[in-house]
C-alpha cells in the first residue's frame, strides 16, 4: 500500500514537473520546430518536382523512341 503511494505520488510529479517549464524556452522551441517542418515541407516539394521533371523527361524520350521506331517501320 505504502509503494503503491509513493509510485502514484512519483508519476504526478513525473507529469507535473514539464508544466512547471519556462514559456519562453517553450516559444524557442515551437518556433524552431515550425522551422524545420517548413525546411522539410520546402524539401519535399523540391523533391516532388524533381521527380515529375524526371517522369516528364522519360516520356519525352520514350515518345521520341516510338517516333523513330515508327519512321524506321514506314521505310
Amino acid at each position: 500500500m505504502n509503494q503503491t503511494f509513493r509510485m502514484t505520488v512519483l508519476l504526478g510529479l513525473v507529469a507535473a514537473l514539464p508544466a512547471c517549464g519556462n514559456k519562453e524556452d517553450q516559444a524557442a522551441r515551437n518556433e524552431a520546430a515550425k522551422q524545420a517542418i517548413q525546411q522539410g515541407a520546402q524539401k519535399e516539394q523540391k523533391m516532388m518536382e524533381g521527380m515529375v521533371k524526371g517522369v516528364e523527361t522519360v516520356e519525352k524520350k520514350m515518345t521520341e523512341a516510338k517516333e523513330e521506331k515508327k519512321e524506321e517501320t514506314k521505310k
